[in-house]
């Protein structure tokens, strides 16, 4: 299995617009981070989780030339807002991708792309094949996937374990009946916004609390904002074994 981060930026990417802060400014290029996704491949298949704004870039960048399925962690716009772009992949593959995502993702996507599912479809429109997932294991090309629901401050989102592969993001509180899902994973992803408080997200303290609970081998930080800091000094200060994500990062799992 080989994951590659599509994006490891919070909704507004880094730079924000507007912004001269010294991470905004920054010439590093792991302090430019897109919105936050992956790339899975494995056994000659292509997964991707989430799309956001940046999708088409992403698929550009990493020469992605066919796509197999797209797992939604949930609805927000920075995480559906590119799906409109696999219309590249319908017309080079000749059928629908399949979509896996909660109920409420499937709302989401009926109305912010409401002319993919018209009774008449203009031509050239997504093809979109809808697979409804709860927090249920289900299989995936043979693979189990395993949902882990985690709470956006009162919004239901979903990670994903694959094998030994664990992805969350958007996480401010995790069940212990769902860490239980984790435990023994080797490789962790989890968001850590910035370092004061916020409603919705992991601070990096958090991000770091829940690392030692879960107890993988190598936890990457992703949706991560400017207020964070610069990459190469958070990197510093981060214990052993948990490292910042950045866009382009490719991991190997057997």
């Amino acid at each position: 299995m080989t994951i590659r981060f599509l994006g490891t930026g919070t909704s507004q990417g880094i730079p924000v617009i507007a912004c001269d802060c010294a991470v905004c400014t920054s010439l590093n290029t792991k302090d430019k981070r897109l919105r936050s996704a992956v790339l899975i491949q494995v056994n000659g298949k292509n997964i991707v989780i989430d799309t956001g704004p940046d999708f088409r870039y992403q698929m550009l960048r990493e020469h992605v030339t066919h796509l197999d399925a797209i797992l939604f962690t949930h609805s927000h716009k920075d995480h559906i807002a590119g799906l409109d772009d696999v219309r590249a992949f319908n017309r080079q593959q000749g059928h629908a991708i399949d979509i896996y995502g909660a109920l409420e993702v499937h709302e989401a996507l009926r109305r912010e792309f409401y002319y993919a599912f018209a009774a008449k479809k203009y031509p050239g429109v997504p093809q979109l094949n809808l697979h409804e997932i709860s927090s249920l294991p289900f299989s995936l090309f043979g693979m189990p996937i395993i949902p882990i629901e985690v709470m956006h401050y009162m919004m239901p989102v979903l990670g994903f374990r694959i094998g030994d592969f664990t992805y969350i993001t958007d996480a401010k509180t995790v069940e212990d009946t769902e860490v239980q899902k984790i435990r023994g994973t080797k490789i962790l992803v989890v968001n850590a916004l910035q370092r004061e408080a916020h409603i919705s997200h992991f601070t990096l303290d958090e991000a770091i609390a829940f690392a030692g609970q879960v107890g993988a081998e190598q936890t990457y930080f992703t949706h991560i904002s400017h207020k964070l800091g610069l990459h190469d000094e958070v990197q510093a200060e981060l214990p052993e074994g948990i490292f910042l994500a950045y866009d382009g990062l490719s991991l190997e799992l057997a």
